[in-house]
């Protein structure tokens, strides 16, 4: 299927691994010019070159508002042009329950899952707004629907964000900009290496970051004009809710 999203402009945030270079990786296949970053030059350097079609990549640090900003400046920058597409993206947070996790660490992690996301959607939503097209398509967490043990801080920002952005795809239904969540379950990525051990992994169904990726990108094509505001579970069938 076409997508015709062909000559877009994409910014993919903390696309070096994982989910966000599976979500480039399939932009960038459907013709869509892609900015993507990263912390790690070296991670960096491999991912572009795994991207291909002349996807451009640059170290920046998403984790605050102000390198979130500037992170979708520079990939205007670099793109020659617009955003059209944003895929905000980012590492979580450390694990920790109530009783281990300290007050102070509850502001970072809103500004590493929450702030900075809503930094990024400044940056572009009015633009796209005065285009009269647009998508956002966030990566967030099976957490949302229902809480993993032993994430608190992921759990409690990603759902604010999951609160925020679907406010914001109420606002602009009308304007041609789409706001949708893809919530990942259990995918085969570096994040999850740290969370768990190998023992654990191999006893866990987990889907592959490049379909997760054509689930993005799907949802910036055009044929998904009329969907928005949708928080989409990529799990495998894992999350056992009715709603």
């Amino acid at each position: 299927m076409d997508l015709k999203i062909a000559g877009r402009r994409a910014a993919v945030a903390a696309a070096t691994s994982g989910l966000g270079l599976g979500a480039a990786r399939a932009l960038a296949n459907e013709g869509v010019g892609v900015a993507i970053c990263g912390r790690d030059p070296e991670r960096l350097d491999r991912a572009v070159e795994s991207i291909g079609h002349g996807c451009v990549g640059f170290v920046a640090d998403v984790s605050t508002v102000d390198g979130a900003t500037a992170f979708v400046a520079e990939a205007a920058e670099r793109l020659d042009g617009p955003i059209d597409i944003l895929v905000p993206n980012g590492g979580g947070p450390p694990p920790g329950t109530f009783a281990t996790t300290p007050m102070e660490a509850y502001s970072p992690a809103l500004d590493q899952n929450l702030m900075s996301i809503v930094a990024m959607c400044q940056a572009v939503v009015p633009g796209m707004q005065t285009r009269g097209w647009g998508r956002i398509v966030a990566i967030t967490s099976l957490s949302v629907r229902q809480p993993i043990g032993q994430l608190i801080l992921s759990n409690t920002a990603r759902a604010g964000l999951t609160a925020f952005l679907k406010t914001l795809a109420l606002e602009f239904a009308a304007d041609g900009v789409t706001v949708n969540t893809v919530q990942p379950g259990m995918h085969d990525t570096p994040r999850l290496d740290a969370l768990y051990s190998p023992e654990q992994k191999a006893a866990i169904t987990l889907g592959d970051p490049d379909d997760f990726g054509s689930v993005v990108a799907f949802l910036c094509s055009d044929q998904a004009r009329f969907t928005t505001g949708v928080q989409l579970h990529v799990d495998g069938g894992a999350y056992g809710g009715l709603l």
